[in-house]
């Protein structure tokens, strides 16, 4: 008697997409602080799961959004979240999924409120979850449709994170991508000039999103030290450089992208 075939092994890629999915499923955030619990919990679109406020922190938060707390002393808090001892958390924590913004094209192609053009700011190598948080602040203000990284190089949905972006995580996609480079490359089959910023930058970067006036930008910055990768820089349209009046010292991420953004939004 012939034995019956076994099931036919899957590849390797396969099984390990499936634990890549199996893993993000089961992942958590813990939100800490008054500002970005209370912006998680009004975010229809956040899938909550847990409230662990002090008395005195429920009675700040105001509107719970149909969420059951649980009130812990404060002297215990600590033991009853998985928060770094550093985390200043106020007495209220909140554990949520990471919000879903769905691809690419669905994110960059989507019209933000008040944009006076297309924009986006892309990230290399940002890790720092503090620089990212401020850079989401900063998209919001000047109206970016989205800030694009890579998912195994940079910062992700973190409660650190979303206290320095202030709720701005709430609102503001932030997009981690499988392959920076391939995402920049299809932003300019969707239209996208991309520019890069970078000491090194041939044109001054107001002068250059003057010449791109109601272009569709997408402002690509790498991290603080060793700047973008170098297929991020040739993937780039254009290098530019933000002037400075004297030829000492640079700006942090963040600064240099707030200032980014704030030139392509008035050009």
């Amino acid at each position: 008697m012939s034995e019956r075939p076994g099931k036919p092994k899957k590849p390797t890629w396969v099984i390990d997409k499936e634990r890549a999915r199996r893993a993000a499923a089961a992942e958590t955030v813990w939100m800490f602080g008054l500002h970005a619990v209370r912006d998680a919990l009004a975010n229809p679109a956040r899938e909550k799961l847990r409230l662990v406020v002090t008395q005195n922190a429920v009675d700040r938060l105001g509107d719970l959004h149909g969420m059951t707390p649980e009130i812990t002393d404060p002297r215990v808090f600590g033991k009853t979240v998985p928060l770094s001892p550093d985390s200043v958390h106020q007495g209220a924590a909140l554990e949520v999924k990471p919000l879903k913004w769905g691809s690419l094209s669905e994110v960059a192609l989507r019209e933000a409120p008040g944009e006076t053009r297309p924009l986006l700011v892309a990230l290399d190598r940002v890790t720092d979850p503090h620089n990212i948080g401020a850079i989401l602040r900063s998209a919001e203000v000047f109206g970016a449709r989205a800030v694009i990284a890579p998912a195994r190089h940079s910062a992700p949905e973190t409660g650190a994170l979303a206290k320095t972006a202030s709720g701005a995580l709430e609102r503001q996609p932030y997009l981690r991508v499988p392959n920076l480079a391939e995402a920049l490359t299809q932003l300019k089959h969707m239209g996208f000039i991309l520019v890069g910023l970078d000491g090194t930058g041939d044109a001054p970067l107001p002068e250059l999103m003057a010449k791109l006036s109601g272009r569709a930008v997408c402002l690509v910055l790498g991290a603080e030290g060793p700047g973008m990768r170098d297929l991020t820089l040739k993937t780039c349209d254009h290098v530019a450089r933000i002037p400075f009046a004297a030829d000492f010292g640079s700006l942090n991420v963040s600064n240099a992208a707030a200032v980014a953004l704030y030139s392509a939004a008035q050009a």
